[in-house]
């Protein structure tokens, strides 16, 4: 599932791509990928508007529009495909954005897990999904006391499995969480409430620095992630432990883990993370 890094720079690739572009035509060739609208009433909606900016929430893709947002999740296998040109549904494309300029832009979903959602400017942060969401590591309000007050309260939950939880810490998924507790030197398996303030401040530095290094590498590829270019990410060849089960660690030679935690295969070094 593309996780934050990926979705940003899915963001950055699109937005100059169809800032300033207004909506000509949208044909929704599978109404399962619309929510919170009848798919008429989406289409609608979107005719003549304006797409002023792309902007990101979480995993939340925001398409600003003259009027209101469109509000985008990729789930596993979303995929944008810019067109310069008018270009005929191939396999797989769900809907079809057409321009004035006579460009296009193809929403492209093998599983169809994806979605797309109306809102208005004041609905946005307010109702679901995006008030469900917690702050995001870079925001200057999470700091090592707040996370640490958070945590505390967590006797019996580890602290992969808390991390994952986009209600308490917005953006890390489980690549990412895996390398983050890596760098930060804290097993998986930790209670949350066993960390002391110290522990929490190295995990949030620890993961702003993990999501800037693949964001500046256009993110991960494991499996089928291309950005809108078709370029794949290169995260992936920095890996310290995710996907390196049996591979001697970097740091100190012995083999990195796998194990099952909260349903999740989590990575980890048992001699750097005792």
């Amino acid at each position: 599932m593309p996780e934050l890094p990926e979705v940003e720079t899915v963001c950055r690739r699109l937005r100059p791509f169809v800032s300033g572009k207004t909506i000509e035509t949208v044909d929704v060739l599978d109404a399962k990928i619309i929510r919170g609208h009848e798919p008429e009433q989406f289409v609608a909606h979107l005719l003549g508007e304006t797409i002023i900016d792309v902007e990101r929430r979480g995993k939340f893709i925001l398409f600003k529009l003259t009027h209101g947002y469109l509000v985008s999740h990729l789930r596993m296998e979303g995929k944008f495909f810019p067109h310069d040109e008018r270009v005929n549904p191939v396999k797989h494309s769900h809907v079809i954005f057409s321009f004035t300029d006579g460009s296009t832009l193809h929403y492209n979903d093998v599983r169809k897990f994806g979605t797309m959602e109306l809102k208005t400017n004041e609905e946005l942060f307010v109702t679901p999904p995006l008030s469900l969401l917690a702050l995001e590591p870079f925001d200057p309000n999470v700091t090592a006391e707040a996370l640490h007050k958070r945590l505390s309260r967590m006797n019996v939950r580890a602290i992969k499995t808390a991390l994952l939880d986009q209600s308490i810490f917005v953006g890390l998924g489980n690549i990412y969480v895996d390398e983050t507790l890596f760098r930060a030197g804290i097993h998986p398996t930790r209670p949350a409430a066993s960390l002391s303030t110290v522990e929490v401040e190295a995990v949030r530095q620890e993961a702003i620095a993990v999501l800037t290094e693949a964001i500046e590498r256009g993110g991960s590829t494991i499996r089928s992630y291309t950005n809108p270019d078709g370029a794949t990410g290169t995260f992936q060849e920095t890996l310290y432990v995710y996907g390196q089960t049996g591979n001697p660690c970097r740091k100190c030679g012995r083999p990195i883990e796998k194990m099952k935690l909260g349903g999740r295969g989590t990575h980890y070094c048992p001699h750097c993370q005792q």
